[in-house]
């Protein structure tokens, strides 16, 4: 039997551990041994293990004799991986494009040098008046090595941005912070899968995100329902960026903003599946590619990629204050409901993704709107 290892053990990796032990894997995870480590109990072995210490799970991988090591739906892991399966000569992008891709300042300078569309930015340690005299407000203000819009906010002047560095800085690990120009339009996100540098894209998400300041993903919808020209554009940006980070291996998450002149501006690019249900259940929903198990395969050294069976709708919709509208939706019997769940009974004012409460999943012929009444 093959051995897996897989780092994290949240809700996000749980469909990703289902997976491989269908597959007949033997599943080894690693996290903090915390409540929401709902992995611990599914995986056939786990290891309280921080997904920061590399050296420590790349001894327990080389005295496991581990035969792949990935993770879905979260940066903080990348490194590692990467890591680990350079020192075992296992299928991963290296480590060096693992940094590119999981650091917001190092991403920019990449983009910058291959000549990627992307926002105006500049990353601080601290705040220091006119450092960004030359910027047009608003700005955006994030952590340069975190995820899931912790520590995100949008500023309107230099008052606001002086707290925003601080409460952003507070997320980051390495302390740092990129300020970035704000892209007024559409956000969007591009799935893909990549072997040795050949790239497939397999769908492109709509998103509806909260209001300033702070722009939580509240619903993801595919297909887009962008017109083709703007599409074409995307993709050729998302290309562009994907060699401008050195990404050859594995899945990615690419995250774009579409301006009133149609024009596309790469936000960031993460070097592994989308999370919010995004990679593990919507690609496959609305295209019928198996996505989890072309991640498991290619982390085997199998090259796997089928073209689209499917052409359906597919989304999911959270809830949280900000979407109190959807608990009546919670009562609802249809059969394009594919799964729903109340988390939590508490609903927050949404600041980063880990204040939704819960979410519905649908699948249909045509995009499900749940409407406020």
């Amino acid at each position: 039997m093959k051995k897996i290892a897989i780092l994290g053990a949240s809700y996000l990796q749980k469909p990703l551990v289902e997976k491989a032990i269908e597959m007949g894997l033997e599943t080894h995870c690693f996290a903090w041994d915390n409540t929401e480590a709902i992995c611990k109990s599914i995986a056939h072995f786990f290891y309280p293990i921080s997904v920061l210490e590399k050296d420590e799970i790349l001894n327990k991988c080389m005295e496991i004799h581990i035969d792949a090591i990935t993770t879905i739906g979260t940066d903080i892991c990348i490194p590692t991986i990467a890591f680990v399966a350079e020192k075992m000569n296992l299928i991963s992008n290296t480590y060096n494009s693992s940094i590119l891709a999981t650091n917001t300042e190092k991403m920019r300078n990449a983009f910058e040098i291959h000549n990627v569309n992307s926002p105006k930015s500049k990353a601080v340690s601290y705040f220091e008046e006119n450092t960004f005299i030359n910027f047009n407000f608003p700005l955006i203000v994030k952590p340069t090595d975190r995820s899931g819009s912790r520590g995100v906010e949008k500023v309107e002047n230099e008052t606001e941005l002086k707290a925003a560095i601080e409460r952003a800085k507070a997320e980051s690990i390495e302390k740092r912070v990129v300020v970035e120009e704000f892209i007024t339009g559409i956000e969007v996100s591009v799935e893909s899968i990549s072997w040795n540098g050949e790239h497939h894209i397999l769908a492109i998400t709509d998103k509806v995100t909260s209001e300033d300041p702070y722009f939580v993903e509240l619903e993801h919808h595919q297909p887009s329902s962008l017109p083709n020209e703007i599409q074409n554009k995307i993709k050729k940006e998302t290309l562009k960026a994907l060699n401008a980070l050195d990404i050859k291996f594995g899945a990615s998450h690419t995250e774009l903003k579409i301006n009133s002149k149609g024009e596309a501006y790469l936000i960031e690019v993460g070097a592994r599946m989308g999370g919010d249900f995004i990679g593990s259940t919507l690609v496959n929903l609305s295209t019928g590619f198996d996505y989890l198990k072309a991640v498991i395969e290619m982390a085997l050294g199998n090259y796997y990629f089928q073209k689209s069976k499917d052409h359906q709708y597919a989304g999911v919709y959270f809830l949280s204050k900000n979407t109190e509208y959807l608990l009546n939706t919670f009562n609802l019997e249809a059969d394009y409901i594919v799964e729903k769940q109340i988390l939590n009974n508490e609903l927050k004012n949404i600041q980063n993704s880990n204040d939704r409460s819960g979410y519905i999943i649908y699948k249909s012929d045509k995009k499900i709107n749940f409407k406020k009444n």
